[in-house]
Formats: C-alpha cells, sequence, structure tokens
C-alpha cells in the first residue's frame, strides 16, 4: 500500500472505533463509517474490501495501543501486591467515568459476534484478552507473588466481572470490591507458600 494511503486509513480505523464503541459494530453502516472519516463509500473500499475487514483491522490497531499505553505506565505500579491491585482497580474504577463510558470493547464486540464465531474479530479479541492476561502475570511475579499465572486468570476474571457490574449498575463500589477479592486471592497464597 503506497505510503500516502496510511493516513487515509488510520483516519478509517479511528472513525470506525469511535462508531462501533460508541454503537456498536451492528448499528453502524459503511457509509457512516466514511463519513466520519470525512471520505467516500468508494475510498473506503479501495481500503478495506468490508465492514469485517475494518473492524479486524481496528481492534488489531487498539489492541496494540492498549498494550502500548499500559506498557508506557507500568513503572508506577508497585512491586507490593496490595499497593499493585489498589492501583489497578483503581484505574479501572477511573476509566468507567470518563465520558461515553460503554464496557470493555473487546468484550463488547465479542458478545455482539457471539453467533459468528469464526469471524476474525474474535482472534484478535483473544489475542488482547491473553495479552492483559501475561501482564497481570509478569505484574504478579515481579511482587513475587507465588502461582503468579493462576491468579492472574483469576484477576482477569474480577477485572471483566467488575467492569460488566460498573456498566449494569452504574457503582463504581465494583471495582473497590473487585479490588478486596484480588488481594485476599494474592494474600492466601502468600499464606500457602510460608504454611509449606
Amino acid at each position: 500500500m503506497p505510503r500516502t494511503a496510511q493516513p487515509t486509513r488510520r483516519r478509517i480505523l479511528d472513525a470506525a472505533y469511535e462508531l462501533f464503541y460508541r454503537k456498536g459494530f451492528g448499528r453502524v453502516g459503511v457509509d457512516e463509517i466514511a463519513a466520519g472519516a470525512g471520505i467516500t463509500k468508494k475510498s473506503l473500499y479501495y481500503h478495506f474490501e468490508s465492514k469485517d475487514e475494518v473492524l479486524t483491522a481496528m481492534l488489531d490497531l487498539h489492541r496494540e495501543l492498549a498494550l502500548a499505553r499500559i506498557r508506557k505506565y507500568e513503572d508506577r505500579y508497585s512491586t507490593d501486591p496490595d499497593e499493585m491491585l489498589t492501583m489497578l482497580f483503581s484505574e479501572l474504577a477511573k476509566w468507567t467515568v470518563t465520558p461515553g463510558f460503554s464496557g470493555a470493547g473487546f468484550t463488547r464486540i465479542v458478545m455482539e459476534l457471539a453467533d459468528l464465531p469464526g469471524h476474525p474479530a474474535h482472534a484478535v479479541a483473544r489475542l488482547h484478552k491473553g495479552a492483559m492476561e501475561a501482564w497481570y502475570t509478569e505484574m504478579l511475579a515481579r511482587a513475587r507473588v507465588p502461582r503468579a499465572a493462576e491468579h492472574a486468570r483469576e484477576i482477569a476474571l474480577l477485572v471483566e466481572g467488575a467492569t460488566a457490574l460498573i456498566l449494569i449498575h452504574g457503582d463504581r463500589g465494583y471495582a473497590s470490591a473487585a479490588a478486596r477479592a484480588a488481594k485476599l486471592l494474592v494474600r492466601h497464597a502468600g499464606h500457602e507458600l510460608t504454611a509449606a
């Protein structure tokens, strides 16, 4: 693809992200994406064969951006497990009050496309969620938490659950409840280690 095509392609993906996140994949048409990107539908089809291809490319781009953002600020996380988990769930609570919050985008897309298990968006979402779980494992290992991978999986469940319940109830207290549960799990792991 010519270098001059890259800015147009990025505008399409940015417009798609905004629209899909706000309205959902099914409620957004190609015309709306093209208008959001300031291009014609014909130009959009020059860059992407279908709306499904736009979605997959958009998810892939935002997966990379999300992970880069997390990595950029990971040195702010303490190596003390309690402090690390307090910050993790505090950041989750802050995210849920940003204007237009409507849950975890990767989770929402996969749920919306649940009847299409072979859709490429599922693979991108799995990569993202797997990378997040790997990051939790890394952070727990850095904090010397035993069985870090096992506890990372539990934290992934708590993050997903808290995000969904905050969206449903509009109550950020679920982030604090999830933090308390995560700390209990990690402390229990520490007690098991000292008892052994």
